[in-house]
């Protein structure tokens, strides 16, 4: 019997998944399966029904809210699935029409011609520490949204600190000075104090349990290796690590750059050629993490003790790269800046390198994460 390729869309929601079959080769047909449940059972009883005699099964989805339940599940069924980016889905400028069914027929095709682009899947573990980094990230997020209310409130009431810097022992020192006429109006004071030492608390509990998270982690070595660079420290590291996955499965640190979407757009045509603003794509936290990391470099370049100390379990080898990055890094930012450059362009082309160096790190820590 002849082996019979079947190209899967899945269009995956909440509750339904939307099914497409192409078979055949371009230009063959595409059909509606129909809607399932979004249910581990539901899913095994497709699979099953597309697995006929001499069939060949590959399937994809868009990523999405749901995460990648599917995907590992029909891995674990011994059925190749893929994961694409939405933004990555060719469309066609006049279709203005959208639907489950047609969405899943897409895909079906697309995946048929070869057309489509396979995002990276973390395994659980993985995801685990993931999600544990956006936890801390929204908790501290939500700090600075409670100190921004305090100040905003003192402000409204002209009350001003004459100190140089706020949060600090002083200044919470000043804001247990604070009294207002009304009860009720001291109360909502003292409401959003505790808002701000809630969500500091909640911070605090979490960078402590990821610690212990990337201390058994696989990537603790690659973690630890980061750390060499000025500017990334435990969560900054752990985050990059977290968001894009193993940085040795770029070919070389140019695709990373691209891949965290910090190397220029380029619209160019004929003899004319015209580069614009960083590409923005890829995941928007680990090039937020590098960003922050680039604006460390504005000081001069110098090893400080609490650095030594978080670096002196390293390889030699990584300590020098790091050291070469402070050198390199800290005199382009001067050099750039003396030019007049907006600050944001210095600090996002100062990042744009350190990623080189980061792979350089993971590069020449791949042998402890193998053992």
């Amino acid at each position: 019997m002849s082996n019979v390729a079947k190209y899967i869309g899945l269009d995956v929601h909440k509750a339904t998944i939307a099914v497409a079959v192409a078979e055949g080769g371009p230009g063959g047909e595409v059909r509606f399966v129909g809607t399932v449940a979004n249910d581990d059972d539901e899913v095994r009883k497709l699979v099953k029904r597309l697995a006929t005699p001499g069939a060949t099964l590959s399937f994809c989805y868009e990523a999405g809210p749901c995460g990648y339940g599917l995907q590992r599940l029909l891995i674990k069924l011994g059925q190749p699935c893929i994961v694409i980016a939405p933004s990555m889905m060719p469309r066609r400028p006049g279709d203005h029409v959208k639907t489950d069914r047609r969405d899943a027929m897409t895909l079906a095709r697309l995946l048929r011609a070869g057309e489509l682009t396979a995002i990276w899947v973390p395994d659980e573990a993985h995801e685990a520490v993931r999600d544990l980094i956006r936890a801390r990230r929204s908790a501290q997020e939500d700090a600075t949204a409670a100190k921004q209310t305090v100040r905003s409130f003192l402000l409204r009431h002209d009350r001003r600190f004459e100190g140089r810097s706020a949060w600090t022992k002083m200044y919470w020192r000043w804001l247990s000075e604070q009294r207002f006429d009304y009860p009720h109006q001291q109360l909502a004071f003292e409401e959003l104090q505790k808002r701000v030492l809630e969500a500091q608390a909640r911070v605090v509990r979490l960078e402590s349990a990821l610690g212990e998270a990337v201390a058994s982690w696989h990537f603790a070595p690659l973690v630890r290796g980061l750390q060499a660079l000025r500017g990334i420290k435990l969560v900054s590291a752990a985050t990059l690590v977290a968001e894009v996955g193993d940085l040795t499965r770029f070919d070389n640190p140019k695709q990373l750059m691209a891949y965290v979407g910090l190397v220029p757009s380029e619209h160019s045509s004929g003899a004319r050629t015209h580069r614009g603003r960083i590409t923005r794509a890829g995941n928007a936290q680990a090039r937020t993490t590098l960003i922050e990391a680039g604006w460390s470099y504005r000081l001069p370049a110098r090893e400080e003790r609490r650095y030594r100390e978080r670096v002196a379990d390293l390889p030699e080898e990584v300590q020098a790269i790091g050291w070469k990055a402070q050198v390199r890094l800290c005199q382009r930012f001067r050099r750039l800046s003396a030019t007049g450059k907006p600050q944001p362009k210095v600090t996002t082309a100062i990042a744009r390198e350190l990623v080189g160096y980061a792979w350089d790190i993971a590069r020449r820590m791949a042998p402890a994460m193998a053992n």
